[in-house]
Order: C-alpha cells, then structure tokens, then sequence
C-alpha cells in the first residue's frame, strides 16, 4: 500500500519538475510533449516504487508465500463439503 501512495506522489512531482525543465528549454507543448512527460514521469514513479518493495523486503524481511490450495479437491475439504 506504501509502494501505491509513494509512487501516486513522486509521480505528481516528476511531471512537475519534467514540465518545468521543458518549458526552461522553450520546448512548446503538445502531444508529443504530453506523451514524453507522461513516459518519463512513470518511469521514475516506477522507479521510486520499487526502492519502496526494496526498502521493505529489507527491514521486515520477505514474505511468506501464500498457501492456498491449487486443487478443486484440497478446496473442497478446505470448505469443508468433502
């Protein structure tokens, strides 16, 4: 949930700060620019998500697989009609 509310945020500030420095440059707006705004800026937002998995993985350690059961008959005596 971290990794979510993390990269939403660095994703806001990068396409900020890209548009600040294309407009620096005299770069005139339009899609192509949207589009190389957009891209860069998920780039980073992905970016900064996964130093967030790293970052957690590293203090807590990884996480347990999940052990839910892959056949109909493990589900079935799991609910318990078996």
């Amino acid at each position: 949930m971290l990794n979510i509310v993390i990269s939403t945020i660095v994703f806001f500030i990068a396409a900020w700060y890209i548009n600040r420095q294309l407009d620096e440059q005299e770069i005139n707006r339009g899609m192509t620019r949207g589009v190389l705004v957009f891209f860069l800026a998920s780039l980073v937002s992905w970016g900064a998500g996964e130093i967030v998995d790293w970052t957690e993985v590293k203090i807590e350690g990884p996480q347990a697989a999940s052990t839910l059961p892959t056949d109909l008959s493990q589900v079935l005596k799991l609910v318990g009609q078996r």
